[in-house]
């Protein structure tokens, strides 16, 4: 699967999260820059890292007018448990038919300890306010990948 293009407008997507709320990117055009990281499974160790480490910077993505999307395969269930369990506070999305994976390219043939099968490879992008990718962060490294994605957002905002 190839990813989207930076410059290009980010393809769009209508979700649910963890409070069956109906997020719709395309909503946020013209107000905000929007942060969408695609991570394999809630409550997972990793997954659980990325999420507080974004937890806790929230207010300076907030300060960069940046609303924070986080998309697995997860049903709305798991997404409200993780949620619950790690006090997060930003969108949790549930693309359990891998639909939206798959429109950014992401979804893709994983091996594992000898095994091959389909999963999320753990991907991030920025759109711009004028719902534009503005950057991909195609090889996360968990624990410092929002001071990453803050660096790169400060350089289009300030």
């Amino acid at each position: 699967m190839v990813l989207p293009e930076i410059g290009h407008m980010a393809p769009n997507f209508t979700l649910q999260n963890q409070r069956e709320d109906t997020i719709i990117l395309k909503k946020f055009r013209a107000e905000k820059n929007v942060f969408v990281y695609f991570y394999p499974r809630a409550n997972s160790p990793v997954c659980t890292v990325q999420a507080c480490a974004i937890r806790d910077y929230k207010a300076e993505f907030d300060a960069l007018n940046t609303v924070v999307l986080a998309i697995s395969p997860d049903p709305v269930e798991r997404l409200q448990s993780f949620e619950l369990k790690q006090s997060l506070n930003f969108d949790l999305l549930a693309d359990s038919g891998h639909k939206i994976a798959k429109k950014y390219g992401i979804w893709q043939l994983k091996k594992f300890m000898g095994k091959e099968n389909m999963g999320v490879v753990r991907t991030s992008f920025f759109i711009g306010q004028d719902g534009r990718l503005k950057h991909i962060f195609p090889r996360v490294k968990v624990k410092t990948h929002h001071e990453e994605v803050l660096s790169v957002i400060r350089g289009y905002v300030l």
